[in-house]
């Protein structure tokens, strides 16, 4: 399996085995490891074993594996904390290895809040709201499907 590993990248550090993790599951190209930062227990992050900085760059088998396992440690946290809900999403930007965040959320904890605060925005700006006008989404439409 190629790594494409760098120098000084704690998650390269970590699916080397030269830095501390708790492993939670993990299959031939995706690990799942505790967040050393949680939002709350049982927050995983799950990480491809090669070094790619951005999710769209992954090979279909890494998208594939990283879902899979993102879903399988879901299963485990709803298992092990029964929160209202397992929220995932992909990160990469303040460390650059891409990887996704799977948290365990409670009704009113502060990504429950987040979450709604953000979809209180996207429903009721006036910036916002032209882009749910037909011709506004059309034109998106078109642009995503030449791009």
């Amino acid at each position: 399996m190629e790594t494409n590993e760098v120098k000084g990248c704690v998650f390269c550090d970590i699916v080397a085995g030269r830095a501390k993790a708790h492993r939670i599951y993990e299959d031939d190209l995706s690990l799942a490891i505790l967040d050393i930062n949680p939002f709350s227990e049982g927050h995983t992050l799950v990480i491809p074993k090669r070094h790619v900085p951005w999710w769209h760059d992954l090979s279909e088998e890494e998208v594939e594996s990283l879902f899979l396992v993102a879903r399988e440690v879901s299963s485990k946290i709803m298992r092990a904390y029964s929160p209202d809900f397992v929220a995932i999403y992909a990160r990469g930007r303040r460390i650059p290895h891409t990887h996704i965040f799977v948290v365990p959320t409670y009704r009113g904890d502060v990504l429950d809040r987040f979450f709604n605060a953000l979809e209180g925005f996207q429903e009721g700006t006036a910036e916002l709201a032209k882009l749910k006008e037909d011709a506004e989404l059309a034109e998106a439409a078109d642009r995503l499907k030449e791009a």
